[in-house]
Order: structure tokens, then sequence, then C-alpha cells
């Protein structure tokens, strides 16, 4: 029999807590305690990642922070009323019912239903009025058993069922044509587990009450089914409430659309209904592309100007990454003493194009370069990997593109970036081209077309339109000036040496360790690798810096955290600590972001020197790495290593006594509830 998804064990009842961060972590310690997930920290920081991408209050005193995590091993609800309620960010003021939603990271469609279940019934007055006049524990597990489904269902639950059904005249607002409005619509969460269902229930309630007839497709993570395409065709107008990507959004093209927030959806269905109606009649108002890829504008309708470039920017970086990384590691490979060595590069010649495995004869194992098999291979890897970045600038371009206009965009994005290496404008200029391309594409695909017309729209007509307006401008006006930049940045960087070098490596090292794998470090880091596809001194110099740099944090607090202080640590700090060995010798900054998160103001700042320190005297020493990433599991792809090494002692013992120092003189940190109720295995915020 399996486990029930919430017992009295998870309940606490009128318990006092700090804020929604103590609720938070209460909650997930409850849900360790009851051996249903490995890991409070973990499952804590998993569902604080989503409250803090967007606040999980809702109207009428409910909150529902939630989120999947490897963590967890059972799904599984545990609930707070709280007393006093406790600000979620609801429009309507501080939350007294808090259920925390935990489900495994591959959690099976039945179970994720089950928890969907629950987000519906607190769109119900008795639900969530039996949760506040419950007395006990197994009073509330009764409710939420009879929700959920895993109990027999409530006569005020049968009611609201069997009352479900004819819908009021529409006002004459919200008629078309003289009949009421037909509106679909389509809401989706970033877990898909309770706005998701929430935002579907509250769409579906205001409609009945308008006398619109609306079908919602809820995008969960258990999967969806898909509205019928005759009833969209029939439509007058979509309502997208999505955190996400609508998934298979070319279903609705050319249709007036609507776009929100999911929680929009659950606190404003009525306006959004009415706005709905509005965009149908209005001849000029928004419609669904023709691409129907319109990712970036869904993401984009709640981001300020800045915030959606970063994201374009970030998206390009994150899928240019792999080309990057492996083709950078098979030429550090190439490069091992028993394959080709570094000479590979300039003496390899045809070996790799001209031979393969069966044709070979001179090339034996015993022979020595170049007509070794071991120099064979070495030439094989070095090709690969050298054809791997060749596809740095396109697929950055491509990718920014795909991130303004979806997968229209990639083609003219890529054809962007490839025009960028022609004209030798480097990543500079596949940055530029790809904003070229994915704008362009973006606006060919937003007037309304003829439904014949639409089929041809995403794979001819914008990828052809795209493509000559943006590899156009940059072919005839932008690459040329592109380039003497990108040539005068290179000469620069190459002819850096003493102060010049020490400092750029001060400002890559304090970049890296400021926010620990965010949006500074990634610059940084972004920098370094788009610079490797030169494969010039400097660049390396530079992507050494920056990886030894990025290895201090973890490293510096393992050190202080395990050996230097431990009594200053928490334990979980400790536990933390031994993990970030690992982490910091495999160069993941990450591995420091817990020590930063429980007291910053001592934490980052030694992450700083520490950083500053290595980056400096890795540029001092000469420091060069042909591998992008892999810290000391690459060292045949860094040389000098003993320069290396010494960087990385230098920064960890600088980060290491200096928080130590911090610690032990500078005023004491600010215990927060959370982080003691961290060392507890029923936290004392929520009452038991």
């Amino acid at each position: 029999m399996s486990l029930k998804t919430i017992t009295p064990a998870l309940v606490s009842l009128d318990g006092a807590a700090g804020d929604k961060s103590d609720v938070i972590r209460a909650l997930a310690a409850r849900v360790v305690a009851e051996g249903r997930a490995t890991d409070a920290d973990a499952l804590y920081a998993d569902a604080w990642a989503r409250e803090l991408k967007d606040e999980t209050g809702l109207p009428g005193g409910i909150a529902i922070p939630h989120a999947k995590s490897p963590s967890v091993t059972v799904p599984t609800l545990a609930f707070a009323r709280l007393e006093p309620g406790v600000d979620f960010g609801a429009p309507d003021g501080p939350a007294d019912l808090v259920f925390l939603i935990a489900a495994p990271a591959d959690a099976a469609e039945a179970h994720l239903a089950v928890l969907s279940k629950l987000a519906r019934s607190l769109m119900t007055e008795e639900f969530t009025s039996g949760l506040r006049a419950a007395r006990t524990p197994e009073d509330v597990v009764a409710l939420v058993d009879e929700a959920i489904g895993e109990g027999e269902a409530s006569t005020a639950t049968k009611a609201a069922a069997a009352s479900a059904g004819a819908a009021p005249e529409a006002g004459a607002a919200l008629r078309i044509d003289g009949r009421p409005a037909r509106i679909v619509a389509v809401t989706s969460c970033a877990t898909g587990i309770a706005h998701t269902f929430m935002a579907a229930d509250a769409l579906t309630a205001a409609g009945t009450k308008n006398g619109v007839a609306l079908t919602v497709e809820p995008q969960g993570s258990s999967g969806y089914q898909a509205i019928q395409q005759s009833i969209i065709d029939d439509a007058d107008a979509v309502i997208f409430a999505n955190d996400v990507d609508v998934r298979e959004e070319a279903r609705f093209a050319g249709k007036p659309v609507v776009r929100s927030t999911v929680k929009r959806g659950i606190e404003q269905p009525d306006q959004l209904i009415a706005e709905a109606v509005a965009v149908a009649a209005d001849p000029n108002g928004a419609r669904v592309t023709a691409s129907g890829g319109s990712s970036a504008a869904s993401a984009a309708t709640n981001l300020s100007w800045g915030a959606n470039l970063k994201r374009i920017l970030l998206t390009g970086v994150s899928y240019m990454i792999p080309f990057v990384a492996g083709g950078g590691l098979l030429i550090a490979i190439s490069f091992l003493p028993f394959l080709g060595g570094y000479g590979i590069a300039l003496a390899h010649g045809s070996s790799g194009m001209n031979n393969a495995v069966y044709t070979l004869t001179h090339f034996a194992i015993w022979n020595l370069p170049p007509e070794g098999l071991g120099y064979y291979l070495g030439a094989i890897a070095f090709e690969i990997g050298s054809v791997s970045l060749g596809f740095l600038v396109p697929a950055l371009a491509g990718y920014i593109a795909f991130a303004i206009a979806d997968r229209p965009g990639i083609a003219p994005g890529f054809v962007a970036g490839a025009i960028a290496v022609f004209m030798n404008a480097g990543f500079l200029g596949g940055l530029i081209g790809g904003l070229l391309a994915g704008y362009a594409a973006w606006l060919i695909g937003r007037p309304a077309v003829p439904r014949w017309l639409r089929g041809l729209m995403p794979v001819v007509i914008i990828p052809l339109g795209a493509s000559i307006i943006a590899s156009g401008l940059m072919l005839l006006i932008l690459g040329a000036p592109i380039a003497w930049l990108m040539t005068q940045l290179t000469a620069f960087l190459n002819g850096l040496s003493g102060a010049g070098a020490i400092f750029l490596g001060v400002i890559l090292g304090l970049m890296m360790c400021f926010d620990l794998g965010g949006p500074v470090n990634k610059v940084a880091y972004a920098f370094a690798v788009a610079g490797l596809a030169a494969q010039t001194d400097a660049s390396f110099h530079i992507m050494a810096a920056v990886m030894v740099a990025g290895m201090v944090p973890p490293l510096g607090m393992a050190l202080a955290s395990t050996v230097l202080y431990r009594r200053g640590f928490t334990e979980v700090e400790r536990e933390n600590g031994a993990a970030a060995w690992l982490l910091g010798l495999s160069f993941i900054s990450e591995g420091a972001i817990p020590f930063a998160a429980a007291d910053p103001l001592r934490v980052i700042p030694a992450n700083l020197a520490g950083g500053a320190v290595a980056g400096a005297l890795a540029m001092a020493f000469g420091v060069g790495s042909r591998a992008p990433h892999g810290g000391i599991f690459v060292f045949f792809a860094i040389d000098p290593v003993w320069g290396f090494l010494l960087a990385l002692a230098a920064g960890t013992l600088v980060t290491a006594f200096l928080v130590v120092g911090l610690k032990r003189f500078a005023a004491p940190r600010i215990v927060t509830r959370a982080a003691v109720e961290a060392e507890q295995p029923v936290p004392a915020t929520v009452a038991a």
C-alpha cells in the first residue's frame, strides 16, 4: 500500500513563525523528519528558489510554496496553520494557511495529479473554512484526504460538483455577434503542480459566472490534454496565463490573445476574460504569431527591458557552452604527451582527414610522431575539437535569436553568426548578429496571416526574411567595424603584460567570486570561453585566471569549515564544507552558495579577496588553460601547472583565513530562526 500524501505528523496548528523563509524551512524539516525526503536544506533551497521566482501567496490567506526536488522520495503535503499569519506576497495580506507541496524530481503523473487536486480545492470556500475550523491534525488530514481523493468525497465536494452546470446568461459586454463569447485558455507555472491548476479552476469558475464558453488547458508537470483543434478554431480569443513557454503554441496562431502571469489567472480571472473579449473585438489587438514562436514574448511580458536582454544573452551563452566545453576538452586531450603533444596544433597536417582506421599503413603503435597511432588519434581529437569550437559564434548567435523568436529565429541566427565568423567579427559580431536575427524574425512573425500561409511562415518566410535582414546588415554595414573593434581588443589583450595583466586578473577574479554562478560570474566565464576560439596565449591566460578564481570560494569555505575553525560553523555548514572540497576542485563555484546565503556580510568579502589574489597570481605567473572547465581534472591542459596550483593555494588560504578572522573578531552573525531550526529535526518555528 502506498504512503498517504499527508499524515498528522506533517500538520502544525496555530504555530508562530518569523517570516516565510522560516515557515518553508520548518515544513521542509518536517518532511525530512517523516522520512519523505533526504535533505531538508536541499528541499528548502528548491522551494525557496521557486518562491524567489514568484511569490506563492494567494488571496484569502493562503500560501502554497512548492517544489520538485531530487531530495524528495515520496510526494508529500506539509501544512501549517499560523497565528499570526505570515506575508507570502498575496495582495490582500498575510497567509495563515500554508501548504508545502513537495514532489520528487521524477514524480509520476499520478502523484502530480494528486498534488494538483489540493491546489484546486484551495479555491473553494468550504475547504479553506474547514482548515481554519479544524481542531486537530487528524481533522486536517481528513479534509485533505477528501480533497485529493485519498478519502471519501465530502458532501460539500459532491454538492459543488453537482451544482456545476448551467451558466448564467452572459452580459452584453461579454457577447460577440449576439452570442456568448468563446474563449480558450492555457495555464502553466514553473513547477506545473499548483498555480497551473488553480488558475485553470479560477478561469473556469469565472467563465461560468459570466456566461462565457471557456475551455482551459492546464499544462502541468503530469502532462496535459490538448484542447480539440476545432474548439480552438471556433474560439474568439485565447488567454495565456503562463510563467513558462506555452507548449505547441502554433495551434493558436492568428487568434486574439491576452498574455499574463499564471498568478493573475488566479487573482483576476474576471478581468482576464473581459480583456479577452475586448481584444477579440479589436482589429489592432495582439495576436498569436503565425510561427507560434512566442516563448520569448511570453517570458518578456513580466520583465524589464534590461532583465529581458540579460535573459536573452544568457540563453545564448548557456547553449553555446557545450560546444566550447566539448571542443576545448578534445583539443586539450590531443595535447597529451602520449598522443600528439602541444605541437600537434601546428604539425598534424592532414593526418586526421586523409586517413581512416582501416586505411592506416605507417601509423604503427610504436612509431614516433608524426607517424605513431597515438599521434593519429591525437590528430583526430584535435580535428573534432577544432570543428566543435568553430560552432561557438554561430551557436551563440543562433540561440540568442532563439531566445527572442523561438525556433524560427534559430536558422537566421546561425547564419548571422557564420557571417560574423566569415568577417572576423568574433563573438561580439555573433552577439549583435543574433540580436538582429532574433528581432527580425520576431517582427516578421507578428502580423496575422491567412491560414494557408501559416505553415510556410516558420519554415520558409521567417528564416528567409530574417536571414536577409540580419546577415545583410552584418555584411553591408556592421561587420567591418565590429571586426576592427575585435582586432583592437585582441591586440590589447595580447599586449597585456605586467601590471595590466595582473589588473585584468583581479577584475576577473572579483567577477567570478561575486555571485557564484550568477549573472556577473557568467559574464566573466562567457568572456573567457568565447576567447578560447582565438587559441592565443592571451585567451589561455584569461581562461586560467577565470578557472582558478572560480575554484577558490568553495575550497576556501571547505578549508575554513572542516579544518581551521570547525566550531565557527554549524553542523550543516560543516557537512556542506565536506562536499565543497570536491565541488571546488571540479571548478563548481556554486559549492560556496550555502555559506554566502547564511552569512553574506563575511563570506562574500572573503571570497572576493581570495578570488582577486588567485586571478592576479595566475596572470602574473603566465598560467594558461586550453580547457574551459574541469578544475584539477584537466591539469594536462594547464601550463605551467605549478603556477596554477600556487595561485589556487594562495587564493584558498586568503579566503579561508579571512572568513575565519571575520567570524572570530567581527560582529557576530545575526542568526535567523531558520538557521537555528535547520539543526533541529522538528522545528520550533511551527508548533508541533
